[in-house]
């Protein structure tokens, strides 16, 4: 990473360091004088007891993205990280079934029932660093959606994907792509089927969608390649395939930007 508003300390230790610059939905990670009070997007940022910081830059975010630094010493600085944007392509999906799309009220109610329990997982700030880690692919297999593109269903627009999908035979064992917790762990939502939940630590988590099997409950500790699952076309789904999805809290990142940070 490029070093952003060094700090005049001598000892390595005082340093400031973050990306110039970073793409839509990307994570980013930093390093700040361990004790170090880190503001970004009206959210004060946990800092581990070496210095690093993460934060996550959403789909349509503008920069420069400000992170507001006030050092143990009392001196205060601003990292200013460029955001570069990206081009969203359209993507239609058709086949899948029509009450996904325009759902009856009664199936809307447990649609928003599902959702609200899913976005409670994600409020969490655990002082686990299991995010600091270099993920892994969950499977292996043709990339057949991406982050952030823009999707008509049915004909219908939709939301934008809000992250990775893998197609993959059906069973494939899913591998957690980085250690973590579980948080949420449901058999058969509505809309994405077999979900699970894995929260990273700092606010980032990784959501697998559609699984056709659960191996892991809420509250299992899981490790980096441990199966959590398996490949399914629960839920709003046209075929099997693993949708990987993350975040920073409410804010979405695109996996395949966080599998080629560098190393």
């Amino acid at each position: 990473m490029a070093g952003v508003g060094i700090a005049s300390a001598q000892d390595a230790d005082a340093h400031v360091v973050f990306p110039d610059s970073v793409q839509q939905g990307a994570m980013v990670i930093g390093r700040v004088p361990p004790g170090s009070r880190v503001e970004y997007a009206g959210r004060t940022l946990r800092v581990t007891g070496y210095g690093s910081v993460v934060l996550g830059i959403g789909r349509d975010a503008t920069g420069p993205a400000q992170v507001r630094i006030v050092r143990p010493d009392g001196g205060e600085q601003t990292a200013s990280i460029a955001v570069t944007a990206r081009d969203w392509p359209l993507q239609r999906v058709d086949g899948v079934p029509p009450s996904t799309v325009d759902p009856p009220p009664a199936t809307a109610e447990r649609i928003r029932r599902e959702q609200a329990l899913v976005t409670a997982a994600r409020v969490r700030d655990d002082a686990r660093a299991d995010f600091a880690q270099h993920f892994i692919r969950p499977v292996e297999g043709r990339i057949s959606g991406r982050f952030g593109r823009a999707r008509v269903y049915n004909g219908t627009p939709g939301s934008p994907h809000s992250g990775m999908d893998i197609a993959a035979p059906q069973g494939t064992p899913i591998k957690a792509p980085a250690a973590g917790l579980v948080t949420f762990a449901g058999p058969d939502l509505y809309l994405t089927g077999g979900t699970v939940l894995l929260d990273h630590g700092h606010g980032i988590s990784s959501n697998f969608l559609h699984l056709s099997r659960l191996d892991v409950r809420e509250g299992d500790r899981v490790e980096q390649g441990q199966v959590i699952g398996a490949v399914g076309a629960t839920g709003r789904a046209t075929g099997p395939h693993l949708h990987w999805g993350m975040n920073w809290f409410d804010v979405r990142i695109d996996p395949q930007l966080v599998l080629e940070r560098a190393r």
